[in-house]
């Protein structure tokens, strides 16, 4: 990480001592040898311009560098951890983080991998580029600010609206797309190829990837080897989280907040990632509560329990899927996936048919509320409900394209 900064350096003594010294690049070129009584630091990372006023500075030749709080936790930023290899040490008071989404000033995540990567600051200035794009997908003359990028998409997996909303995403700005829709099979994989080889590979072929996978873990992994961003587009039952960040807009489009809002997460609770996601983002928000509606083989999983808690996020666990729709502003249904089961096919038909929505859910819910689903579906909603106008998963899915547009954009572009 490169920290460029200008560090004033204010004595606290009743002498009138002043001194500064700059961080330039990872060099740090001091003018005192001496500990400060109060330091005013201003750096810029990336996008983030911060602020941290300190206790005491010491700068020597012998010294470990590190920014400390009092408790001797380092300062940890968005970007990662916050450590200087240059011969500094900082008694931090205060941090303070002002994410800088300027035009032309660079995104700050490398890869999307999962949902934990971003704060409420970052998804509103993701929504407002998604808004952007929209805008560009409805004009008849075609973007060509993607011109000359070529992006891969990965499946390890079957995928229809994430496969090809990407592929219309990357192309609606002027992009070409290198695909494979089945890798599992008909990619080196199936002659014992590893993943981290094949992204070695591909990486020489395209500017980006989009890789799903059927093992939790393997964006990750991905990102790890690679050279070029790796966007998560599912990886097994761990995450998804550009379908979260899709929810997330759709549920601002469609209520008008995510503050304050009660969330029905109904289904596959277990293996579902998209759910999984969708948790995470919603613990930015204040005052959120989330209902759990789930046959028991497939309940929500502690890890994510005790996430909400530990972010201060009511939630329940609820069997009663009518209470739950009188009551929430958004009803989530998921579908049992089979393909999770593995061979116990007697779980899967234990959990599947258990809770539907249909015209009689429909009819207690509240009229501002909505219905999603991040599709496909079976039979967990009726088609019957598809002509209410609080069914709103396909324009959730539309969402996909402007969200999916805007990441595109912001990784090889920035803002």
């Amino acid at each position: 990480m490169t920290f460029n900064s200008c560090c004033s350096i204010f004595s606290m003594a009743s002498s009138s001592a002043f001194s500064t010294w700059t961080l330039n690049g990872s060099s740090v070129v001091p003018e005192a040898t001496k500990n400060f009584g109060g330091i005013i630091c201003h750096y810029q990372t990336g996008c983030f311009k911060e602020t941290v006023r300190c206790l005491s500075m010491r700068v020597s030749a012998d010294m470990p560098h590190s920014w400390e709080l009092p408790n001797d936790k380092l300062v940890a930023s968005g970007l990662g951890r916050l450590s200087l290899k240059n011969k500094v040490q900082c008694s931090a008071l205060e941090v303070d983080m002002k994410p800088s989404y300027s035009v032309g000033n660079k995104f700050q995540l490398e890869d999307v991998i999962e949902a934990q990567q971003f704060d409420r600051n970052t998804l509103s200035a993701i929504f407002e580029v998604a808004l952007e794009m929209e805008k560009i997908e409805k004009n008849s003359a075609r973007s060509q600010i993607l011109k000359g990028y070529l992006m891969a998409t990965l499946f390890y997996e079957p995928s229809t609206r994430t496969r090809l909303s990407f592929e219309s995403a990357m192309k609606r700005l002027g992009g070409e797309v290198l695909t494979t829709e089945n890798a599992r099979e008909f990619s080196s994989a199936a002659k014992g190829e590893t993943l981290e080889d094949t992204i070695r590979t591909i990486e020489g072929y395209s500017d980006i990837i989009v890789l799903r996978h059927f093992e939790s873990g393997a964006a990750r992994k991905a990102a790890a080897t690679a050279s070029v961003p790796i966007i998560n587009a599912g990886d097994g039952p761990g995450q998804h989280p550009t379908q979260a960040l899709l929810d997330v807009y759709t549920i601002q489009r469609e209520i008008g907040k995510l503050d304050g809002i009660k969330v029905g997460l109904v289904g596959d609770l277990a293996y579902g990632r998209t759910v999984r996601s969708l948790a995470y983002l919603l613990a930015q928000y204040e005052d959120v509560k989330i209902y759990f509606v789930s046959p028991e083989v497939v309940k929500m999983k502690n890890d994510i329990k005790d996430h909400l808690t530990s972010s201060g996020v009511e939630w329940e666990e609820c069997s009663d899927l009518m209470e739950v729709a009188s009551t929430c502003d958004v009803v989530y249904q998921t579908r049992i996936q089979r393909e999770r089961f593995g061979e116990r096919v007697d779980l899967y038909e234990e959990a599947r048919g258990k809770y539907i929505v249909d015209r009689d859910v429909l009819g207690v819910m509240q009229k501002h509320a909505v219905v999603m689903h991040p599709l496909p579906r079976l039979d967990d909603i009726t088609v019957d409900v598809d002509m209410d106008p609080r069914a709103a998963y396909f324009r959730q899915a539309k969402n996909g394209l402007y969200i999916r547009m805007a990441l595109l954009k912001l990784l090889l572009l920035g803002w």
